[in-house]
């Protein structure tokens, strides 16, 4: 409590500690700003009128003529200040004011109208106001109001700064749609005053020679840097997002040679989290990694999770801890989520509590392996739905341990799912991994024969059970890029294994919201494939980051080559040459269909690799090697060395 009363320094009143003076202040603020607004419409009531008779008349208004204004004056002005008043014109005011506040004033002005013909025509005894003066009226009242509503915004926005460029740092903007005029907006808005837009770069060529925000649009996102030269800039502003990492490799890449920096604005949806500042940042290898952004089907999710109990294990990982957030975006009844992991499961549920508002949200420790926890958790919360995101994943430590990747990876699968059959569940998603492909690696080995396990349940349970297979995750935890971090910011050397090695690349959230996505597509025993894009170079994606770093590879931070380690491939694979691709609904998803079904051989290698796990380990590869005929060992504790078929 002592902690909680001591970060008040800057507290937002309540209406229970507002003393009653400062609310009555407040009020009478409120109502001296309401009362100058309405009296600047009173005044533009009388000067429409009046400047309507005078171009009417013109500029002759005199005899009866002026007895006529005087007579209807009064009562067009308090017709007008009632309608406007309606329409709540007087409190809108200067930035705030949109193209809706702009139609708010038509409808006032057009409601005004109406009622004053109306008046004039059946109430009055004769009809004494012209009908030219009631379309000048309108028009005069539209031009005079909105005319100073947009002066107010403008003066608020400081847009008048954008004729004085001088003292400040001309820039393109990358993106010539609604990204695009939104960060000009927050250059406005928002204190970026040092920046003046000379003009935006289209990345589909299709709105050259336009103006948004009265801005031109230049050119294509390829001649990004010849106009940058012409117009002698040397910072070029991207949104968040907003263009394939590739293309913003390339312009990158480019600029550099040209002198030309590229900085990264935070995209609409993280101003709207509020989980950025609004401030120009350089360029993260997160952006130049960015691929098209995922397209989810939003309503066929939504019948399968909302209002229902879900269970997450692996909760405290990198993919599990994103799927439980992703989760959250929907309605489920309850979500379970579990991991044996204190520290990280301490830290999820303090973040996950303030966003399960409507969910009920159970942050549990337990091991999966341990059966009798297991059953106690599925039968007293008869989960609808089970994401398997639990699993060792560290290639070279598996290959020095095969007991541990056996217990955890496949023996914890097969008592899950096994237990996951008896609940009575409806479904069943496993996250599996690109090493399951051709496995040459104990990691991958005992993912593959996960799958194969979980494809042979389709037969035996009425549970949904898919699998979700996809490569690396960018920045999870013990990942490439956090290598790369802390050997850049150590002083290097960064350390690859291999110039050859090329690896897929996706975004946590990106990988989360794909898995909820194919588990709601998937059917029973099939194994589903993430679209990775193009495989990206380690070699490069180190002097990216070198680079990104503001350093020089080679100069200030050496790369060394350590050689392939034991169960490492020079390329991943998505898919087997036996498995043929399928399409789905979904573009990004797709069905690794294998027609050859599971053998009875491997249960019974599963079983003796359950008896064994405390031997030796050089018999636990050979029996993993039986279960998994594509499997080629490499492991130091493999007898028989198979090369490649």
């Amino acid at each position: 409590m002592k902690e909680n009363s001591d970060n008040s320094a800057d507290p937002i009143p309540s209406e229970q500690s507002t003393s009653r003076p400062h609310r009555l202040f407040l009020g009478l603020e409120w109502h001296r700003n309401d009362l100058g607004s309405l009296l600047f419409l009173v005044a533009a009531f009388l000067a429409s009128y009046y400047f309507s008779h005078l171009l009417r008349f013109e500029f002759q208004l005199a005899g009866a003529d002026l007895q006529r204004f005087l007579a209807t004056v009064g009562l067009v002005v308090a017709i007008k200040t009632v309608v406007f008043v309606f329409f709540r014109i007087h409190q809108r005011r200067g930035k705030f004011v949109t193209f809706y506040d702009l139609l708010a004033l038509v409808q006032a002005a057009t409601v005004s109208l109406l009622i004053t013909v109306l008046i004039d025509r059946v109430f009055l005894p004769a009809r004494m106001i012209p009908r030219s003066i009631f379309l000048l009226d309108w028009g005069t009242t539209l031009i005079i109001v909105g005319g100073v509503q947009a002066i107010g915004r403008a003066i608020d926005e400081r847009s008048w700064r954008l004729l004085l460029p001088t003292d400040k740092i001309p820039t393109l903007i990358v993106g010539a749609d609604e990204s695009g005029e939104a960060l000009l907006r927050s250059i406005i808005r928002n204190g970026l005053s040092t920046y003046y837009v000379i003009g935006f770069m289209d990345c589909a060529g299709e709105r050259l020679g336009r103006r948004i925000g009265g801005v031109p649009v230049l050119g294509t996102l390829e001649q990004t840097c010849q106009f940058a030269q012409r117009y002698g800039i040397r910072e070029v502003l991207v949104t968040a997002g907003s263009i394939p990492g590739r293309k913003l490799r390339a312009l990158v890449e480019k600029g550099r040679q040209q002198g030309i920096v590229v900085k990264v604005l935070p995209s609409y949806d993280q101003l709207l989290r509020g989980v950025v500042a609004i401030r120009p940042r350089p360029v993260a290898i997160e952006d130049l990694l960015h691929r098209e952004p995922v397209e989810l089907q939003l309503e066929q999710i939504r019948r399968w999770i909302d209002g229902r109990t879900l269970l997450v294990t692996g909760s405290a990982g990198s993919i599990g801890s994103e799927i439980c957030r992703q989760l959250l975006r929907f309605e489920p009844a309850r979500l379970v989520a579990v991991d044996r992991a204190e520290t990280g499961q301490f830290f999820l549920e303090r973040e996950l509590r303030e966003k399960a508002t409507s969910t009920e949200l159970n942050i549990l420790l337990a091991d999966i392996r341990d059966r009798s926890r297991m059953e106690q958790l599925l039968g007293e919360f008869r989960p609808h739905i089970v994401f398997h995101a639990a699993a060792y994943k560290h290639v070279p430590l598996m290959e020095l341990h095969p007991a541990e990747a056996v217990k955890n990876i496949l023996l914890a699968t097969r008592l899950l799912a096994d237990l996951v059959a008896e609940a009575e569940v409806d479904s069943f998603v496993m996250i599996s991994t690109d090493k399951a492909v051709n496995p040459t690696s104990v990691m991958g080995a005992c993912k593959r024969a996960a799958e194969l396990y979980i494809q042979g349940l389709k037969q035996k349970s009425s549970c949904r059970w898919v699998t979700v297979r996809f490569g690396n995750v960018l920045d999870s935890a013990g990942s490439v890029v956090q290598v790369f971090r802390q050997q850049i910011a150590a002083g290097g050397p960064v350390t690859i294994t291999d110039p050859r090695m090329k690896r897929f690349f996706m975004t946590i959230p990106e990988a989360a919201q794909l898995v909820i996505q194919a588990g709601v597509i998937g059917r029973s025993g099939e194994i589903l494939l993430l679209d990775m894009g193009e495989p990206v170079s380690i070699l490069d994606l180190a002097t990216e980051m070198i680079r990104l770093s503001g350093l020089k590879p080679g100069e200030d931070i050496e790369i060394q080559f350590t050689g392939l380690r034991p169960g490492e491939k020079l390329y991943e694979e998505l898919h087997t040459d036996s498995e043929t691709l399928l399409p789905t609904r979904h573009p990004k998803i797709r069905i690794a269909d294998q027609t050859r079904s599971v053998r009875q051989d491997f249960y019974n290698c599963i079983r003796h690799l359950e008896r064994i796990t405390e031997g030796d380990p050089a018999e636990i590869v050979e029996i993993l090697a039986r279960a998994v005929p594509e499997y080629q060992p490499q492991s130091p504790f493999s007898r028989v060395r198979r090369k490649a078929a």
